[in-house]
């Protein structure tokens, strides 16, 4: 069924990357996998969404590339940096915020909020290091990183956009 997706949302012109990166999520429902369409074209029409895209492709290969089993919380009073106590703090406000906006299946509206995350991201990857030798900080940067990217997967893999 979800070849049939990809074939008429190409006709319909919607971008390959933009059919992946919901493919990825693996919806099965047809009204579902069509919310997550609009909800990521329209994702692709904000100034944040290069940025936000690329930091989560780099937060992919960041979290690949570690075989470290990490936390289930994030642990506030190891973080240091301002940078990620702020991201942080956004990541658990935002998850809350936007559970019903999920389980609504308002997706566009999830990813409007997520794209307030630039700024705080770019900040993140501009001042912090995130393999640091202190295993305790490690872990918990990787941690939050990982709760980042899930806030995202519950939409599509937007680190497939182009």
């Amino acid at each position: 069924m979800l070849g049939r997706f990809r074939a008429w949302y190409q006709d319909e012109g919607y971008t390959v990357d933009t059919i992946q990166a919901v493919l990825a999520r693996r919806p099965t429902r047809p009204a579902d996998f069509d919310a997550r369409m609009k909800a990521v074209s329209h994702f692709r029409t904000l100034d944040a969404a290069a940025a936000l895209a690329a930091a989560n492709k780099r937060v992919s290969n960041i979290l690949a590339k570690s075989d470290e089993v990490l936390s289930d919380r994030v642990n506030a009073s190891t973080l240091k940096e301002p940078e990620e106590i702020k991201l942080a703090m956004q990541v658990v406000v935002l998850r809350d915020k936007l559970e019903p906006y999920f389980a609504e299946g308002r997706y566009q509206d999830a990813l409007v909020e997520l794209a307030e995350l630039r700024e705080p991201v770019d900040a993140f990857f501009d001042k912090v290091m995130v393999m640091v030798d202190d295993k305790e900080l490690r872990l918990n940067r990787l941690t939050m990183l990982e709760k980042l990217r899930e806030l995202f997967l519950r939409v599509a893999d937007i680190s497939l956009l182009q």
